[in-house]
């Protein structure tokens, strides 16, 4: 958990997004190549979108992480919705979001959130949310109360969770998975020789039994996880990773590019081609899992609705019979 003393931004006069990473060296942010460069939102529905989600006083991780698909998904009404507050207890080097000393959580953003599903008409909605170390059970019953809410007040809409790993919080996987998501998400973020540096507070094993746990709960759940490359990982190290996840029976894998935040985040050590995308894609595949999503735009919640039809149409051509949605 993060203990980091206030800093503040001299050039903003509030406090440093990341006081934690304040001393560090700079890593020059490199120019992005033509196939990740995205137009800027001017969508009317964004707009729409971004106001309704002001009007709900939510966060979205779509704002918090810099995600770069946010124009194209607020436009189609798509906002992954981050509980928990906008401050994270841990200091991921990739990562955006702030870090520092939560606020407590607010017992209104279940039906809050809930609200703003419904009003958006969400077919299938996106959960995350920031660590929350501080709290006895990492945010668990949160998330599963966010998911009850949702089921009363959008009983059609499917729910996909992106959660943390519950590190040192027994039960907390238990309790979201008997809140039954259609949907459990959780991301490796890249490969276990990586994690001191890029991922620190996380242990790649705790997150490899938690996709596991999930599956030994309820199998009818599908399993997700998402990998980052162009941190320096090789090819080997990602195969050995989809290997790890097939063997916890993921059904689902992402592979997107790292775009370094700012110029404390870790740098990026190359832009990875569409190309070598769809290698991965194809040797992930081979490999058994149901779906698979890899471009140099993927992410975690990329085109979540359309992607979640498809993988419940695969796991009924390959079982031959349907499952519950």
């Amino acid at each position: 958990m993060s203990t980091t003393r206030l800093t503040i931004d001299h050039r903003t006069k509030e406090p440093a997004r990341h006081p934690e990473k304040a001393h560090r060296q700079d890593n020059p942010i490199q120019r992005k190549p033509a196939w990740i460069r995205v137009k800027a939102p001017n969508h009317p529905v964004y707009h729409e979108t971004k106001a309704l989600i002001r009007d709900n006083r939510l966060v979205t991780v779509c704002e918090e992480a810099a995600c770069p698909n946010i124009g194209e998904c607020w436009s189609q009404r798509h906002a992954t919705m981050m509980i928990m507050g906008d401050t994270c207890t841990r200091a991921c080097s990739f990562c955006n979001v702030r870090t520092g000393q939560p606020l407590a959580l607010d017992a209104d953003e279940p039906r809050r959130v809930a609200d703003a599903v419904a009003k958006l008409g969400l077919r299938h909605v996106v959960i995350t949310s920031v660590d929350r170390d501080d709290l006895v059970d990492g945010g668990a019953e949160h998330f599963a109360e966010v998911i009850r809410s949702i089921r009363r007040a959008a009983p059609e809409t499917t729910i996909e969770v992106l959660t943390p790993d519950f590190l040192r919080k027994p039960g907390g996987t238990e309790i979201v998975a008997a809140a039954r998501p259609d949907v459990f998400n959780h991301n490796l973020e890249t490969v276990p020789r990586l994690y001191p540096s890029i991922r620190p507070g996380a242990r790649y094993y705790q997150s490899l039994r938690l996709l596991d746990r999930v599956k030994q709960i309820d199998p009818s759940i599908f399993t997700k996880s998402g990998l980052m490359v162009g941190l320096g990982e090789t090819k080997p190290e990602i195969m050995q990773v989809m290997d790890d996840l097939r063997v916890a029976d993921v059904d689902f894998l992402t592979i997107g590019q790292y775009l370094q935040p700012t110029v404390k985040h870790a740098a990026v050590e190359s832009f990875v081609t569409p190309d070598e995308f769809a290698e991965y894609a194809s040797i992930a595949r081979a490999k058994g899992f149901l779906l698979v999503s890899a471009t140099p735009l993927t992410r975690s919640s990329y085109h979540a609705d359309t992607d979640f039809a498809a993988l419940r149409a695969a796991r009924q051509s390959a079982t031959g019979a349907g499952l519950p949605a």
